[in-house]
């Protein structure tokens, strides 16, 4: 399935990608637009819209895209619940001192973002972050469950 979002990714915008691949579609191709081709693009391609302004899979009730995506597709591995925390904490500005991983994660994003311009170029970077940072989720679950 063709999944579409803003370009210039960041925080959710990598994350997202990699939970779709991970857990929702390991088929997935990803299509970046400027915000404004967002609607157009999706009437076009008959892609699946994510992390843009009024799209189902974007931002709400408090949410970030990552968070939606989970809840849409009920996806319940406690570990990648962890990994929502701290993509949601490095996402939403305001919420970026509620988890203690979140501004780490969101200067590597930046730091990415600096390094490889293209869109799918970074993403192919930033996943095997995003690999190494769930398995440590899993550690963390484990290790927080036996006390």
């Amino acid at each position: 399935m063709l999944w579409i979002t803003r370009s210039h990714v960041h925080v959710d915008r990598v994350a997202c990608p990699w939970l779709i691949t991970r857990f929702v579609d390991s088929d997935a191709e990803f299509l970046f637009v400027p915000k404004n081709r967002i609607e157009q693009a999706t009437q076009e391609t008959g892609g699946i819209p994510f992390d843009a302004p009024g799209v189902e899979l974007g931002h709400h009730e408090g949410r970030c895209s990552f968070e939606s995506i989970i809840l849409k597709y009920e996806l319940r591995d406690p570990a990648l619940l962890r990994l929502a925390k701290i993509v949601h904490a490095a996402d939403v500005a305001e919420d970026i001192d509620t988890d203690p991983l979140a501004r780490g994660l969101e200067a590597i994003a930046s730091g990415f973002g600096l390094r490889f311009p293209d869109d799918h170029e970074n993403l192919a970077h930033q996943f095997d972050v995003y690999d190494a940072l769930y398995a440590w989720c899993k550690l963390d679950v484990a290790k927080n469950s036996e006390i």
